[in-house]
């Protein structure tokens, strides 16, 4: 493999996310030249699918202490992404995984089968408290109706942006999809990389974004049905003996959602 590119191989299950892949970078190429990896050659198949694309310089943000120089850079390449496909084109791209209507569909099922199993407790009332504001919230399997479509990466970790030194660049393309900005920012914003080390500025990173009254009040919304998944994931997430997360971590996170709803 040459060194100036990346080969992602995927299995043949994983063809829609080869799919996704392949068409994010060649729409960024075309349309945001500089963000993303240029697309190389892609073989689609369904026994097994490899995307190829050049290699990126820079060091992922995750993990590090972000300063304004870091932060205003990754607000850009954000506002960069979400506005880099034309609309005439982004109507033909189909929504990303993972939107709205997974994740509520996704909390319906824990709320059934993995809230019983949680032992009384911080984690379990911030779970109840989810969960009886998502009831009442009006947020079901039906998208947003009010705010602009956006290009949305599909994958808030910061671990996928790269600083260079003087911007930022992205990488990761693999749930990809027609979003909108308020869902991509929570994204970010609620991702367990954004907070577990060294926690992000979500205020200074926000306020690089001009969002409309709709997108405001949709971004405070998907803060919590995103706070709420990432309960239920790092519950499940402690009782991995592979876990990456520090003791505590659920905990934590527990009260980051009981500190975003009303």
């Amino acid at each position: 493999m040459a060194a100036d590119q990346v080969v992602k191989r995927f299995p043949g299950e994983d063809k829609a996310r080869a799919e996704r892949e392949w068409r994010a970078l060649r729409l960024l190429s075309a349309h945001a030249p500089g963000l993303a990896p240029e697309p190389r050659k892609a073989d689609l198949a369904a026994g097994g699918s490899t995307v190829v694309m050049s290699r990126l310089a820079g060091v992922p943000l995750r993990g590090r202490a972000l300063g304004v120089e870091q932060v205003t850079a990754l607000a850009q390449a954000a506002r960069r992404l979400y506005a880099a496909v034309p609309a005439d084109t982004l109507r033909e791209v189909p929504i990303r995984p993972g939107q709205q209507s997974n994740l509520v569909a996704h909390l319906h099922v824990w709320a059934v089968t993995a809230r019983p199993e949680v032992p009384d407790g911080p984690v379990a009332l911030a779970m109840d408290r989810g969960l009886d504001w998502l009831a009442r919230s009006g947020l079901d399997a039906n998208g947003p109706v009010d705010v602009p479509p956006a290009f949305g990466p599909g994958d808030g970790n910061l671990a996928n942006y790269l600083w260079d030194g003087s911007s930022v660049r992205v990488v990761d393309f693999e749930d990809s999809g027609r979003s909108d900005r308020a869902f991509e920012l929570a994204e970010i914003t609620e991702h367990v990389g954004s907070w577990v080390e060294h926690p992000l500025d979500v205020p200074a990173f926000l306020r690089h974004f001009d969002l409309t009254a709709a997108e405001s009040a949709r971004l405070e919304r998907c803060r919590r049905v995103l706070a709420l998944v990432w309960l239920f994931l790092l519950n499940f997430d402690q009782h991995n003996e592979n876990t990456k997360n520090p003791a505590g971590t659920v905990e934590r996170q527990a009260g980051r959602l009981m500190g975003l709803l009303p």
